[in-house]
């Protein structure tokens, strides 16, 4: 899901600044991106609001001809996959991921080699040099899907979060599948005691908890004994929880992922009391993307996001590859 703002708070910013974004990128015939997990200045300035796959195939609609992605570099490479033609920008190059950085394309064809025969599944938080080393890619949306889709008979690598192939081995039941042992180091550092300390304080709250979290196997395990409620505990991605925000009435949810993302939680159902699992959650490289960086990159062009030709036709392709079984989800 994504949310289109048009209320823009000053933030902390000068006064003025949104007005400026607006009229540049007017100038520029750019549309403006920003994933949940931004600041929430550049949130409210944004035309839309989201998680990375479902943003990029947003811009690939529109008429824009450059795309400015207020996310992490990665992100911005999806956007470049989903729309070669168009320029895409980042405000800051040095945006990066630690997920994405556990593997590279040197990594994956070594691990390919110990396993031929293999089919590769990369979630969408990895670079198009990896995505172009994959078979198919998929999202912590249709992850399960996407290995379902594959012969039980064929071995399964999937890269590179352990927690979220965790998942997918548990919902697959599948024992071919082999799993590389990245993370996120904020979705890590969500820990199982950071559940129990939190549903102690909030008994009655719904709980909300992305799959690459350190916390989710614990999480799926405790509903199974009864120490958590089953009907109230919800594994989802960032465009899951966004869809849910809505439905739920009034009360408390715990929140377990990135505290950014619960700005647009906030925005969409403000009658509930959104908690963080763990206040100290923030991606300090989310949060590299400030209004000067934003208003930086309209002004000079910058920063342009590339990727060569023949890496762009092979990880388009694990995308497509992915679309085509339905459900491709949200990309977080």
């Amino acid at each position: 899901m994504t949310t289109t703002l048009s209320a823009p708070s000053v933030g902390g910013a000068r006064p003025g600044w949104q007005d400026e974004v607006r009229a540049l990128a007017a100038a520029r015939n750019a549309v403006l991106l920003a994933h949940n997990y931004q600041l929430p200045e550049i949130q409210e300035v944004a035309d839309h609001v989201g998680d990375s796959l479902a943003l990029s195939r947003i811009a690939a609609d529109t008429d824009a001809a450059e795309i400015v992605f207020c996310g992490v570099h990665f992100m911005a490479e999806t956007a470049k996959l989903l729309s070669p033609a168009k320029t895409v920008l980042i405000p800051t190059a040095q945006a990066g991921c630690s997920l994405a950085d556990t593997i590279d394309a040197d990594g994956l064809r070594a691990w390919k080699a110990e396993h031929p025969g293999a089919a590769v599944v990369a979630y969408v938080n990895t670079s198009a040099a990896v995505k172009a080393e994959a078979d198919i890619c998929c999202t912590s949306s249709n992850a399960v899907d996407v290995v379902n889709s594959i012969s039980p008979d064929q071995p399964v690598l999937f890269c590179p979060d352990q927690f979220l192939g965790a998942h997918v081995q548990r919902m697959t039941g599948r024992t071919n599948m082999h799993i590389w042992m990245g993370e996120c180091h904020v979705h890590a550092g969500i820990s199982p005691t950071d559940v129990r300390e939190q549903v102690a304080r909030h008994p009655d709250a719904e709980l909300l908890i992305h799959p690459e979290c350190g916390c989710a196997t614990s999480a799926l395990w405790l509903t199974g004994t009864g120490d958590l409620p089953a009907e109230r505990t919800h594994i989802l991605s960032t465009g899951g929880m966004s869809d849910i925000a809505p439905t739920l009435k009034p009360g408390t949810a715990l929140v377990a992922t990135e505290v950014g993302m619960l700005h647009q939680l906030r925005t969409l159902n403000a009658d509930v009391d959104f908690v963080p699992m763990n206040p100290q959650a923030s991606c300090r490289f989310m949060k590299m993307i400030t209004p000067e960086l934003l208003l930086r990159c309209l002004r000079e062009g910058r920063d342009e996001v590339a990727v060569p030709a023949d890496v762009a036709a092979a990880a388009r392709r694990s995308v497509e590859r992915m679309v085509a079984i339905g459900n491709p989800g949200g990309g977080e």
